[in-house]
């Protein structure tokens, strides 16, 4: 397999800056939606990155800032609860994808996207299934988001222990939404994705 198939096509068409995107968080109950955009420079391949849900939590800690030191831009961006809520999970991940693009300082014009949607951008992109498994710049924006996502919710648990952030991250294991039966939600739960656990 070719960790830089897709980078190679994009700059074979004449792009200069290529990124990969991919986010973090669009299932947990709780917890912003992040997104990441990484311009690596060409032909370089970070050893030891994957798709970030193959990776064990200290692996992705520790290639979190050897990405960010290779990386020529990097970009790390969120959707809040309340816009997750306002605009629903799909728009709200688009808005963080499209935050993250316009975050990098160097500008990109070329952007391959993990998934089959394209965010409101102004310059040209793919979708890439699975593109975290394909695209060594879209799995280096997983970790970044990944781990980024995951230290918010370490936070989180300082602030509400008794939901256990640190261990599920956010998302609905069986102790969390216990807990969320129990104590009520939090300012940090999205309020749309708990209807089912009150019915």
């Amino acid at each position: 397999m070719d960790w830089l198939e897709f980078e190679k096509e994009a700059l074979a068409k004449g792009y200069k800056s290529v990124c990969g995107v991919d986010e973090a968080g669009r299932g947990p109950l709780a917890g912003p939606v992040c997104a990441a955009a990484v311009i690596l420079p060409e032909g370089v391949i970070i050893d030891g990155v994957n798709d970030s849900k193959k990776l064990s939590e200290k692996k992705r800690e520790s290639l979190f800032n050897v990405i960010r030191e290779q990386a020529l831009s990097y970009s790390i961006a969120y959707a809040t609860v309340d816009e997750i809520e306002e605009i629903n999970i799909l728009n709200a991940t688009m808005l963080a994808m499209r935050r993250a693009i316009d975050g990098l300082d160097i500008k990109a014009d070329y952007a391959m996207i993990d998934g089959n949607k394209i965010p409101p951008i102004d310059i040209d992109a793919e979708c890439i299934v699975k593109g975290d498994a394909k695209s060594m710049s879209i799995a280096c924006a997983s970790i970044l988001a990944k781990v980024s996502r995951d230290r918010l919710l370490y936070k989180y648990a300082e602030e509400y222990p008794m939901y256990g952030f640190d261990k599920h991250k956010g998302y609905g294991t069986k102790v969390h939404r216990e807990a969320i039966l129990k104590y009520g939600p939090c300012p940090y739960h999205r309020k749309s994705f708990l209807k089912k656990l009150y019915k």
